[in-house]
């Protein structure tokens, strides 16, 4: 905390998504000063949680709230812009260069403050080439970089390069699922069985074996949901392994 008083200064870029509120309450609860950077804020979010609402896109918006980012210790990074449809744009470059901008527009004020010590980075399944072709099973971190377009190279190779410069630790993550409670997020994702089988939403049931050189393939679209505060548009996403 500033000041000297408990573990350090957070900032959870993304505490609208699953990752992001999981990381802030986690935080808060253990006594750190946390700040959660997201373009809303979310439900149920912790009073302890101080939310900054900021579009990482936009570098005025981010320069806005740059006083408030001072004395940030440590950087939660779980931020991501996904286009409509998803799985496509996984494969667009306007998509990896829009989440390259934003992970470089935050770093700016914060490289610029001289306390970032350290920043945790997601990623996921995607950095093997899950979305393009078979992977080796298991995947390690450890593998060289798969050759292929990924925003996740580009946010990779600016960090690497501004830790070399300003001296900060990093580690990154690449789960692949993740479950949480938060409402609203922009990432919905399915329940599974776990590889080789799997559920087959769209396919019915029983469980089935896609084969030892399975594609995951994804389907997303957008639903109204009528709560107690009102009409809501929610993503809805369904994931399901085919044969290679």
């Amino acid at each position: 905390m500033a000041g000297g008083q408990g573990p350090g200064r957070v900032l959870v870029a993304g505490v609208s998504g699953v990752v992001g509120f999981a990381a802030a309450r986690r935080f808060a609860a253990q006594g750190w000063e946390v700040l959660g950077l997201s373009r809303r804020k979310p439900d149920r979010l912790p009073s302890e949680v101080r939310h900054l609402a900021v579009d990482l896109a936009d570098p005025a918006s981010v320069a806005a709230v740059a006083g408030d980012l001072a004395g940030v210790t440590h950087l939660m990074y779980a931020a991501l812009y996904e286009k409509p449809g998803l799985y496509a744009g996984w494969r667009e470059h306007d998509q990896m260069e829009r989440n390259r901008l934003m992970l470089a527009n935050l770093f700016e004020p914060l490289a610029a403050g001289g306390a970032l010590r350290h920043v945790s980075l997601l990623q996921g399944t995607k950095a093997y080439g899950a979305h393009i072709h078979p992977i080796t099973i298991p995947a390690r971190e450890r593998q060289p970089r798969d050759d292929h377009e990924n925003f996740y190279w580009l946010q990779e190779d600016h960090l690497r390069a501004a830790a070399a410069v300003h001296g900060f630790r990093f580690t990154i993550f690449r789960p692949q699922l993740i479950f949480g409670d938060v409402t609203g997020a922009d990432s919905v994702l399915c329940w599974q069985t776990g590889y080789p089988f799997s559920v087959n939403l769209g396919r019915g049931y029983p469980r089935y074996n896609p084969g030892p050189n399975a594609v995951r393939s994804c389907t997303a679209h957008y639903v109204q949901e009528y709560r107690p505060s009102g009409t809501v548009i929610t993503p809805r996403m369904n994931c399901y392994w085919r044969p290679g």
